[in-house]
């Protein structure tokens, strides 16, 4: 060894030496946290505050607790009580039941339908709840009669004098609903708003029914945005009731105002009135706490603590599912027992032949794609490239009709995607038509993944499935054979959130693989990605490619696309530049317009 050499390891042991030292000596000091001067202060001034209040209430005789203590529990008192939270609940409810059509009205692609909702709205948010209840109680004046039944003919259902029909009670119930299911409507609305659109794409694409898609993929979700104003109408509506005391109704209030104007104890009456409104608003609110803990499944990356109540949601709601899918609630599951099962991965399948001809679309004056014609044989891989914005992404969308046409067809297996034709016209399919297509045909994998994130990894993978009516067992035993085959065996009750970027992809991938389709569409599955996930992805992609399922994707990774694809395609401008294997079209290309595009990015 050199002098030099022996120097600096000297000098090294030494150095480990000096640290070492320094952190015993370290580990002996002791930490102040900094003072906050101001948040003693201020709490110093809270506890003033507090003190100054408890001893002008309780200090005071002229609250008059003896007598709040001897109506606080009285018959008079609970009963009008009884009255308000039975108003309550039955506004709230048939207040919210009105409210969920009128926001999926207001929602809805009908000009008229959508004015109509917007109108009721407008108008009963607008007049003042005593005013509404006063017109509804008096409606005997305007119309002697009411009469329900076929119009323009005899048949009659209901033919009832207003007075005896329309009672206090009935009136203040139903004024109450009408006032509640305006402002909850918007409380819906914006719920159903908030969710993303790719979400609704997502369960769109994959073949979810319409009503299916509001039910487990858009209100849970909303659930989130409408719970919190929800609630503050539930609120506001219990406080509200006392304005029922105009029809001389006997619920809390008006009970307290009567008993108040006999023995003239004004104050300890109406605190009587005041505490069971806090009793009953501190109750709503911990049910908020509650539920709101519920729908927070998913939400964040650390598990939901489930309380006693939210369990109890949980398990009604999942028996309430299981007895949808006409089966018991699963008890257990042996895991092995269901990654026995056969999904089909493996094993070769028939792809389907995808024709596009002619194809034009437009958003505006912009023309995103221009007289497009290709064929993709049954199990090729074709690779779609080209700068953004030249119509990669809205062709791989028109495929499985999440864009429509605006010229020209697509057919998978000389089948129409979207349409029906008589002679040269075609007819678009409804809805129910369209998603049944899609669930049989074609698969999709979004750029942004687009799980559903109220929802399992395994809940993810069967719901289309469950929706196709297979049975919940065999679904459930698919699935874990697909997460099996994508590595995430052990992720199967883990929230979307708490994945990696590159494990949501492959669970998105493992979705839409769970309906086993002709045709597999993927939409630069990589590009939201850090580059370190890349290649756990494409490696799912490269055994898709040996399936026999026809896959078209859309990517930017020129080393994958020549190591998979059998056609590369280049478009520029909403046009097909080029097309051929990859060996020319990377290697020789012919277009000026490819050479330019492939010498940025190689």
């Amino acid at each position: 060894m050199s002098d030099t050499s022996q120097r600096l390891a000297g000098s090294t042991r030494a150095g480990h030496l000096n640290e070492d030292a320094a952190d015993r000596e370290y580990a002996h000091y002791r930490i102040v946290p900094a003072r906050h001067h101001a948040r003693t202060a201020g709490t110093v001034l809270a506890i003033v505050l507090i003190g100054v209040v408890l001893n002008s209430v309780l200090g005071n005789p002229r609250w008059g607790w003896g007598v709040f203590a001897e109506w606080f529990f009285a018959g008079p008192v609970l009963s009008g009580l009884g009255r308000t939270l039975v108003l309550t609940a039955l506004s709230a409810l048939f207040g919210f039941a009105f409210a969920i059509p009128l926001a999926l009205a207001r929602v809805s692609r009908s000009p008229l339908l959508t004015g109509c909702a917007w109108a009721f709205i407008w108008l009963f948010r607008s007049i003042p709840p005593i005013v509404l209840l006063l017109l509804l109680n008096n409606l005997g004046y305007l119309y002697e009669t009411i009469w329900i039944g076929v119009p323009f003919t005899h048949i009659t259902l209901l033919d009832e004098s207003t007075t005896n029909l329309i009672s206090p009670f009935f009136a203040a119930v139903l004024g109450l609903t009408l006032n509640a299911a305006a402002f909850s409507a918007e409380a819906i609305r914006g719920g159903i708003l908030s969710v993303d659109q790719g979400q609704r794409e997502a369960a769109a694409a994959l073949g979810l029914p319409g009503g299916r898609q509001v039910r487990r993929i858009v209100l849970p979700q909303a659930m989130r945005a409408i719970l919190p104003t929800a609630f503050n109408d539930v609120i506001g509506l219990a406080k509200g009731t006392s304005v029922v005391y105009i029809l001389a109704m006997p619920d809390l209030f008006y009970t307290v105002q009567i008993i108040y104007h006999r023995n003239l104890e004004v104050i300890p009456l109406l605190m009587v009135a005041t505490v069971w409104y806090l009793v009953i608003l501190t109750a709503l609110s911990a049910i908020q706490v509650h539920i709101e803990r519920y729908y927070a499944r998913g939400a964040t990356r650390e598990p939901v603590v489930n309380s006693p109540l939210t369990a109890l949601f949980g398990r009604w709601g999942g028996a309430r599912a299981a007895r949808r899918e006409g089966i018991a609630p699963p008890a257990g599951q042996d895991r092995s027992a269901a990654e026995a099962g056969t999904a089909g991965w493996a094993q070769l399948r028939v792809g389907g032949k995808v024709g596009i001809h002619n194809v034009s679309k437009s958003f505006g004056t912009l023309k995103v794609l221009d007289d497009v014609s290709l064929a993709f044989p049954s199990g090729s891989v074709t690779v779609i490239l080209g700068q953004s914005g030249s119509g990669k992404s809205t062709l791989l969308r028109s495929i499985n009709h999440l864009e429509r046409v605006d010229d020209g067809f697509i057919d998978i297996d000389g089948e129409l995607v979207g349409y029906r034709r008589e002679g040269r016209t075609l007819y678009e399919l409804k809805e129910k038509d369209i998603l049944e297509r899609r669930r049989a045909d074609v698969g999709m994998v979004f750029q942004s993944f687009n799980l559903f994130p109220h929802l399992t990894v395994l809940e993810n993978v069967v719901e289309a499935p469950l929706a196709a009516g297979v049975p919940r067992a065999r679904a459930e035993a698919e699935a874990r054979t697909l997460l099996a085959r994508v590595g995430l065996t052990g992720k199967a009750d883990a929230w979307p959130r708490q994945l990696s970027g590159g494990q949501q992809q492959r669970v998105a991938i493992a979705r839409a693989l769970a309906l086993k389709p002709k045709v597999l569409l993927f939409d630069e599955p990589t590009s939201a990605l850090d580059p370190e996930l890349v290649n756990e992805v494409l490696d799912v992609i490269r055994q898709l490619a040996r399936s026999g399922t026809t896959l078209i994707i859309v990517t930017h990774e020129i080393g994958f696309a020549r190591e998979v694809a059998d056609t590369i395609v280049f478009m520029d401008g909403g046009r097909i530049i080029e097309s051929g294997p990859p060996a020319r079209v990377l290697g020789n290309p012919a277009h000026p317009r490819t050479r330019e595009f492939l010498s940025k990015v190689l």
